[in-house]
């Protein structure tokens, strides 16, 4: 296999293509923290691309409850038992040398195999195929929370505090990760599976796909389909034509997907990053994505020590147990939580950008604001300003203007029950 560098691991991985990159990449940030796990996002999704016949088991947007839910169910752990069985007949371990962080590898060295290292003969990439009854609900064990275990009248000896909750559960939303080095691209024998040269998305070919499934097994986030009435394989397509700007709501500038502009929880923020030839990031200092994943680095990507250079990257929850967190979203996961928990002056502020408008926002400008609060936050003292905060399209225009302390508006006294 050729080699390509992925620097989400650090390192030179094999890979089935040779090095190419777009001029641009898809990218989305979830903020797990304010999740209400309401599912808006994934009947959006549906009611846009997925409403057809031989498309009901289909939810290219779904939200899980983690640590049981999944969809398909047991996604995540049958990989991961893949995985860890394949380092095991390899003699490798897996881990992560965070002593070697540098701006090409934010995270350090991953030491372990990659699924694409680790596939057997004839396979592009470790994977399996679900079976039908692993598809028949888009969430397993909704809001089923980990076993408490308190006393005989079933009180808590200990109480519950943050960095970790006893009794814990937590929502992730999904959808394709978009990947710089998708496993479903390199599995396809009719080459029908592409990464578009303008934005980094990728699409599946109808007119060349003959639904061998090859996507499906080898893809470890499992968002490629069948659908047995056409006998293809379908998967998200980020929305395109609201990407290209051909959604006639904002004059031709590039769009968010439905799934983001529907969230009610503030979430989601979804826009466009410059690609470099070799794959890093262009360095773009006020593209509030660039910001969050590469200078304050609090949002990580999803298992990333599969090598498939996933672009959808979450702010880890508060109260979920560390070690559980770091095998999701790798070892960056304490400084990102630190950072959210006691935010800086600009990142309180570009916080407030996540789901104000449905046009992607390309810059962000700071207007200082008179300070608020003082108080300490982990026994460190911590500032709040209220500051204004102001984002701009693909055309420079102004899409969003807020400020961090939301204003408060009270109806008067001979409006009290009026609507």
């Amino acid at each position: 296999m050729p080699e390509v560098y992925n620097w989400q691991l650090g390192r030179n991985m094999d890979y089935a293509f040779e090095e190419a990159h777009p001029e641009k990449q898809f990218v989305a940030v979830f903020n797990i923290n304010r999740c209400i796990g309401c599912q808006t996002c994934t009947g959006a999704c549906k009611a846009t691309w997925t409403f057809s016949k031989g498309q009901e088991y289909m939810w290219w947007n779904n939200v899980e409850t983690k640590p049981y839910g999944s969809y398909p169910q047991h996604w995540d752990i049958k990989i991961l038992q893949k995985l860890d069985e394949a380092h095991e007949a390899a003699n490798v371990k897996s881990s992560w040398d965070t002593s070697q962080l540098s701006e090409h590898a934010p995270y350090g060295v991953y030491n372990g195999m990659t699924i694409t290292e680790a596939a057997g003969l004839n396979e592009q990439a470790l994977g399996y195929l679900p079976e039908d009854k692993e598809w028949r609900a888009p969430n397993f064990y909704e809001d089923t929370s980990t076993a408490f275990q308190g006393d005989n009248l079933g009180l808590s000896t200990e109480g519950a505090s943050l960095p970790e909750h006893q009794t814990w559960f937590f929502y992730l939303q999904r959808i394709c990760n978009h990947c710089s080095y998708p496993a479903c691209a390199a599995a396809c024998p009719r080459k029908a599976i592409y990464k578009r040269p303008e934005d980094g998305i990728v699409l599946i070919d109808q007119a060349r796909c003959r639904g061998y499934r090859k996507c499906v097994e080898q893809c470890p986030y499992k968002k490629s389909m069948y659908r047995s009435t056409t006998r293809t394989s379908e998967k998200c397509v980020a929305c395109y034509p609201r990407v290209e700007g051909k959604d006639p709501l904002f004059e031709g500038v590039p769009m968010e997907t439905r799934c983001m502009t529907v969230c009610p929880g503030k979430i989601r923020l979804n826009g466009l990053v410059d690609i470099a030839p070799d794959g890093a990031w262009m360095e773009d200092r006020y593209n509030p994505i660039y910001y969050l994943v590469m200078v304050e680095k609090i949002a990580l990507p999803l298992y990333p020590q599969f090598g498939t250079g996933p672009h959808v990257y979450y702010i880890p929850p508060r109260w979920a147990p560390r070690p559980y967190l770091r095998q999701m979203f790798g070892p960056g996961v304490d400084e990102a939580i630190a950072r959210y928990t006691a935010p800086s002056r600009e990142l309180l502020a570009v916080q407030q950008l996540f789901r104000t408008t449905q046009r992607m926002i390309f810059r962000y400008e700071i207007e200082e604001g008179p300070l608020v609060l003082e108080t300490e936050i982990n026994g460190q003292p911590w500032q709040m300003y209220d500051d204004v905060v102001i984002g701009y399209d693909a055309k420079g225009q102004v899409a969003s203007r807020l400020s961090v302390i939301e204003p408060l508006h009270e109806r008067p006294p001979e409006r009290l029950n009026s609507i």
